[in-house]
C-alpha cells in the first residue's frame, strides 16, 4: 500500500500520521525496519528534514525505534502500547498478575458482547493452539495461545481495554512461553470451559475460567 503524498502544510504532523497509519494497517510489522530516511522522502514528497522530525516523535513515543548505524524499527502500533513496552522489563509473577487483572474483566464482558463471528473466531484459535500443544510446536503453541487471549479481551468490545492488553503482546507471549514447557502446564491450559462460559453468556462463569489457570501459574 503505497504512502500517500503529504501536503504542504503541517508536513510534520502529517507525516506522522502516514507513518503511524501504515503501522497500524500493517505494511510494516512490528520488529521490522522501515524504509530508509530518503526513501521515505521521496514515497511522502517532503524532505528528510521533515521525515527526520517525524521519526524523532514516533520514537519519543515508543511506536519507532532508532537504532544507531541500523536503521528504524517498529516497536508497537500505538502511543499507548508503546508507552506500556517500555514497562516491560518485569518479572513473570507480575506479567501474570497485570494479565489477570485485564483478562478476567475482559471475559466478563465477552460473555456479554460477543456475537457469533467473535464465537467462531475463538474457536478457531482455540482448536489451533490445542493442535500445537497436542503435536509439541510449543513456539507456535505460545503465539497462538497469545493471539487467543487477545481474541477474548477484543470480544469484550472495550477498545481502551483491548488497546492496552495489545501492549502488552510481546510480554504475553513471552510469559506464555515462558511457562508452556513445563510438564504440569498441560492440565492448566484447557480453555474449553472459557470459550463455553462466553458462549453460554455466563460471564460469573467466564471470569471464574479466565482467573483459574492464571491462579495456578501464580501459585508456583
Amino acid at each position: 500500500m503505497p504512502l500517500a503524498s503529504a501536503r504542504r502544510t503541517g508536513l510534520v504532523d502529517q507525516v506522522i500520521d502516514q507513518l503511524r497509519d501504515a503501522i497500524v494497517a500493517g505494511e510494516w510489522a512490528i520488529g521490522a525496519r522501515i524504509p530508509t530516511e530518503p526513501e521515505l522522502a521521496d514515497q511522502l514528497g517532503v524532505g528528510r528534514n521533515t521525515v527526520r522530525e517525524a521519526v524523532r516523535a514516533l520514537s519519543h513515543s515508543g511506536i519507532l525505534e532508532v537504532r544507531q548505524g541500523d536503521g528504524t524499527y517498529v516497536r508497537a502500533t500505538s502511543e499507548v502500547a508503546g508507552a506500556i513496552g517500555r514497562l516491560c522489563g518485569v518479572e513473570l509473577r507480575e506479567v501474570l498478575q497485570v494479565r489477570r487483572a485485564l483478562e478476567v474483566e475482559a471475559a466478563r464482558s465477552a460473555a456479554v458482547r460477543r456475537t457469533g463471528d467473535d464465537l467462531d473466531r475463538l474457536h478457531a484459535l482455540l482448536d489451533q493452539r490445542d493442535a500445537d500443544w497436542e503435536h509439541g510446536r510449543l513456539d507456535d503453541f505460545a503465539r497462538t495461545d497469545a493471539e487467543f487471549h487477545v481474541e477474548v479481551v477484543r470480544c469484550s468490545h472495550n477498545t481502551l481495554l483491548s488497546e492496552l492488553y495489545r501492549g502488552l503482546m510481546e510480554t504475553i507471549t513471552a510469559s506464555i512461553a515462558s511457562t508452556a514447557g513445563q510438564p504440569e502446564h498441560a492440565e492448566v491450559i484447557r480453555h474449553r470451559g472459557l470459550v463455553d462460559a462466553i458462549e453460554a453468556g455466563d460471564a460469573d462463569r467466564a471470569a471464574t475460567e479466565a482467573s483459574a489457570f492464571l491462579d495456578e501459574l501464580l501459585r508456583r
